[in-house]
């Protein structure tokens, strides 16, 4: 599964977020920022993401998914 593909499944679910999408094989690192995620715990910001992909996840196309969720602020404070 191409990168493009595993972020427009996430815009889909996520559609105010900028995706970003890193993928080696079957292993997928995923970079989402948005506003949806303010005052959410790390495991349910995760679950959001994880969500939009079960369905690969499920059937082995998505064999490890890495999801990190941030908001805006949180974004620009680690850019630096």
């Amino acid at each position: 599964m191409e990168a493009t593909e595993v972020a427009e499944l996430v815009k889909e679910a996520l559609p105010d977020c900028e995706v970003q999408v890193q993928v080696d094989g079957n292993h997928y690192m995923v970079v989402v920022v948005g506003d949806v995620f303010e005052g959410l715990p790390t495991i349910k910001r995760q679950q959001l993401i994880n969500k939009a992909l079960f369905q690969h996840i499920l059937d082995g196309t998505i064999h490890a998914l890495h999801p990190k969720a941030f908001t805006p602020a949180e974004w620009a404070a680690r850019q630096g």
